[in-house]
């Protein structure tokens, strides 16, 4: 029986985001392609909330698409009747009330729910869940517009609920407060400030739930330097692409690389990572990022709780890594998906 698989893309919020809900989606939809088992149903929401279906995710296909409000949309959504949902929206809404609008609608959708993935999003509540389940977490604390941190430097100073390393700066004097937290807030209305912890490893790990299973993929490691470039920034993850949109600048970076499974520090990682996963009530997949200290021990520093399901998206990248090929990958979320509509 062929599946009639909606594909939730763009952003209400943002151009920005829009584009990189586009990066991914259009990989995903041209690698995914399998007319015997998926009927593959595009949806974009553009930045003024608005919807369109179009045929594929082409930009000139997309202006071309009728543009419907969101009653219509809707309405639109009761016609086709997707049997699952793929959400590939990063925008806080995208990531939240989207999701819970199709279980509203009670279509079944891949990944994890609107209220995970706001705890998710928000850096400082998924410390807290992880902390109480037993996992290292960066001391910190959250500040609004005003206050000043007591943490001493170093520090991170970071953007509470902000993605891709927007905002991020590593502060080493008490003097270098001021400017690192109007570029945090220029992002966000709270920011986070954490100790900074040394360099050892900075690693991700992800986790895809298959048959009742919590499997530990293969670790991805960023090669950093202790002196010149101590943290990950906006730079080595995202650049403008040419043509237009953006480009995903850590695919090509040959300091990213993937860890032995027989490294010591998997195992490590693996425990850290399920502990996670199951504190934050995630299902389907999760993905978190860890500071690896000159010890040995894994700290959480924050999650990812979703999986655009591109060739360039990290899981799928981990996942290939550990034998589940991306149309494996997929058709994992989905059954997980579908049996929780039974």
């Amino acid at each position: 029986m062929t599946l009639r698989v909606l594909h939730l893309a763009g952003s209400a919020v943002s151009d920005f985001h829009a584009d990189l809900s586009l990066t991914y989606a259009r990989g995903c939809l041209a690698a995914t392609a399998d007319p015997d088992r998926y009927e593959a149903v595009p949806a974009y929401v553009s930045p003024d909330g608005r919807w369109r279906f179009p045929g594929t995710f082409d930009a000139d296909a997309i202006t071309a698409a009728p543009v419907l409000d969101p009653p219509d949309a809707l309405a639109h959504l009761g016609r086709l009747r997707p049997d699952v949902v793929l959400p590939q929206m990063f925008c806080r809404p995208g990531m939240t009330s989207y999701r819970a609008l199709f279980d509203v609608l009670r279509i079944p959708l891949v990944g994890n729910t609107g209220d995970v993935m706001a705890i998710g999003a928000s850096k400082a509540a998924a410390k807290a869940m992880v902390a109480a389940a037993g996992v290292d977490v960066a001391a910190g604390e959250v500040l609004h517009r005003g206050e000043r941190p007591t943490v001493a430097p170093p520090a991170v100073v970071k953007p509470e609920d902000a993605d891709n390393s927007l905002g991020v700066t590593l502060v080493r004097a008490p003097g270098e407060y001021e400017a690192a937290l109007a570029e945090a807030f220029a992002h966000a209305e709270r920011v986070l400030v954490e100790e900074f912890v040394p360099l050892g490893r900075e690693v991700r790990c992800g986790i895809v739930e298959r048959d009742g299973e919590l499997v530990g993929l293969p670790l991805e490691e960023y090669r950093l330097d202790a002196d010149a470039r101590p943290i990950r920034g906006y730079a080595d993850k995202l650049a403008p692409a040419t043509g237009g949109g953006l480009r995903l600048v850590a695919k090509d970076n040959p300091d990213v690389v993937l860890v032995d499974p027989d490294d010591p520090l998997t195992a490590r990682v693996h425990d850290v990572a399920r502990r996670a996963h199951v504190a934050l009530g995630c299902r389907d997949h999760s993905l978190f990022d860890l500071r690896v200290d000159p010890a040995g021990r894994p700290v959480f520093l924050e999650a990812s709780l979703y999986c655009s399901f591109s060739p360039q998206s990290v899981l799928a990248v981990m996942a290939r890594a550990g034998g589940i090929g991306l149309d494996e990958l997929l058709a994992i979320g989905i059954r997980g998906a579908l049996a929780r509509a039974v």
